[in-house]
């Protein structure tokens, strides 16, 4: 099925794939895919059927290209009286996600397109793919999408991304911790289907909520996020996953989930 046209979206056996759908712009963000694709985000944190989420683009030039600069796009319509933006908005959402994000990135990914990337919690790419944040060549910086990439790219790796704006490659991209895996394109599906499938055996509910422990700790002191964790570790033993999960682990079988 899809929420919409411009985003394609697939759920089989709670695995909810979400492909961007704009080959003919490079898969690039207009407003309409930004809020499609943060409703849907928000929609499958609501979800119980939906345990991982695979987000792609489709075709195999673009991942997603950036922001579409077609002046037609609405992309850069800001309204000054709202502190909020569209773009940002999505950032925020994909950061309340309490399901697993696993990034296929099957060709460029790009300016607004690393912001995808970098709230993906992990990503296989293919080798062709190339990655950049080239909006200083067009007199702007990637001001939103530094909020979530600083934490995941070295220091003097990032500030060389945002100030030459020139591209990397696949394999430099793993080296700096952007994406878990690289291999060639045809290998693609099968190797995002062995990374999701690892995960998706696993509790569901653990995940949940040991996804939603970890964003929660961010900017917490090492305090603050151990007193924080104390408590979150005394609630999971109350969970249907983590009996069944005892249990099973008693009785020498494989545990069946209900992801309550």
């Amino acid at each position: 099925m899809s929420t919409s046209e411009i985003l394609l979206s697939d759920l089989q056996d709670g695995i909810l794939t979400l492909s961007l759908n704009r080959p003919e712009r490079r898969n690039a963000l207009n407003e309409e895919l930004i809020l499609s694709l943060t409703a849907a985000l928000e929609a499958a944190s609501q979800d119980p059927a939906v345990w991982v989420i695979v987000l792609t683009g489709t075709g195999d030039k673009a991942f997603c290209s950036g922001a579409d600069l077609n002046p037609k796009a609405g992309t850069f319509g800001f309204d000054y009286a709202n502190p909020m933006t569209a773009y940002a908005n999505l950032l925020r959402a994909a950061r309340r996600t309490t399901v697993p994000v696993v990034g296929r990135i099957n060709g460029h990914c790009l300016a607004g397109g690393m912001g995808l990337l970098a709230l993906c919690d992990m990503s296989v790419a293919a080798r062709p793919a190339k990655f950049g944040l080239p909006e200083v060549k067009v007199g702007v910086f990637p001001m939103q999408v530094a909020a979530l990439l600083q934490a995941t790219v070295p220091p003097r790796r990032f500030a060389e991304m945002c100030y030459t704006g020139e591209f990397i490659s696949a394999s430099e991209a793993m080296e700096w911790g952007l994406v878990n895996y690289v291999c060639d394109p045809e290998e693609l599906d099968a190797k995002v289907a062995w990374l999701v499938g690892r995960v998706a055996d696993k509790s569901p509910t653990a995940i949940r909520r040991g996804k939603h422990a970890l964003n929660s700790m961010v900017g917490m002191t090492t305090d603050q996020a151990i007193a924080f964790m104390e408590a979150q570790v005394g609630l999971l033993p109350l969970t249907e996953d983590a009996k069944e999960g005892m249990a099973a682990f008693a009785e020498k079988r494989p545990p069946v989930w209900t992801g309550r």
